[in-house]
């Protein structure tokens, strides 16, 4: 399964992918949209066709199928989405699907509940955390290359991404230092390319073990929705296996991206490698035998 993640501070930026995503074939099924703006989900829903309150709206664009309702997130408050799985991806149970755009929310969805950390998908915490600093975002999964590289140049063009020229290939190189494993990351984390390496040499790892890993991202110099999907899901599924993973001496570019989508606010950054080794903190005796 692929996931490729678009982030938008501007409507129309917002409005204009999601059309593009759905005359480029992209499926419906495997697009979520959320913003805490119900104007703004209003205006994105009526103008892609998607139904809203009963009515559907513009001439391309999302079947009766598609969900537009109102969610209540804990710590966040109402939250607007269009499409399949948005209840999913923000970690809640029980709320069903809400209630339609513009209407009051229903008691179910009011009286959702967080799932527990083993249940929660793994990138629900990092799409809270977008849509807390007011950002909307587009999610786009699917088990298609195909659909998952046009989707990854849709958001990459029109969301908050890395521009310039996408240098080499990603290339790493693994290491091991007081029970700590450091993957140096060089050139691009990208669909197809980069994200799969990154997820197998991470997999391995967990399998072998190694449940405290490290990646220094110095010379990393482009990273695209399917690369920012990677960082989030490898993050939070070591969590979930029990292990620790952070970043380090992010390169500029890497940092910029983190900052302006947010995502800098959930994953564990450290700024210098023997720092960073340090806050792990002396490996258990299970670890150190490993």
């Amino acid at each position: 399964m692929e996931t490729a993640i678009g982030v938008f501070v501007s409507r129309d930026r917002a409005e204009e992918a999601a059309r593009e995503l759905l005359t480029h074939d992209v499926p419906e099924s495997s697009i979520v949209f959320l913003t805490r703006s119900e104007n703004e989900a209003k205006t994105v829903a009526q103008e892609l066709g998607a139904f809203v309150g009963g009515v559907a709206g513009g001439t391309v664009g999302m079947t009766a199928g598609v969900t537009a309702a109102t969610l209540l997130v804990p710590g966040i408050g109402a939250v607007f989405a269009l499409g399949f799985g948005a209840a999913t991806l923000l970690g809640l149970v029980g709320a069903g699907t809400g209630a339609a755009l513009g209407k009051a929310v229903t008691r179910e969805a009011a009286s959702a509940q967080l799932t527990s950390d083993e249940q929660c998908p793994d990138d629900v915490s990092f799409f809270r955390e977008v849509l807390k600093a007011g950002r909307s975002l587009i999610v786009v999964r699917t088990d298609s290359h195909e659909i998952a590289n046009t989707a990854c140049g849709i958001l990459d063009r029109l969301g908050l991404g890395m521009q310039g020229r996408i240098p080499t290939k990603m290339q790493t190189a693994t290491r091991e230092t007081n029970g700590v494993t450091i993957i140096e990351v060089s050139g691009r984390i990208t669909l197809g390319e980069g994200n799969v390496m990154l997820r197998e040499i991470v997999r391995e790892l967990v399998e072998n073990g190694k449940k405290r890993i490290l990646l220094n991202l110095r010379e990393v110099q482009y990273v695209d929705s399917a690369g920012v999907g990677e960082l989030v899901k490898t993050y939070t599924t070591v969590r979930h296996q029990g292990g620790q993973l952070k970043l380090v001496d992010l390169s500029k570019r890497v940092q910029d991206l983190l900052k302006m989508t947010r995502l800098y606010t959930v994953f564990d950054i450290e700024k210098e490698e023997a720092t960073a080794i340090e806050s792990f903190g002396a490996p258990s005796t299970s670890q150190a035998v490993a």
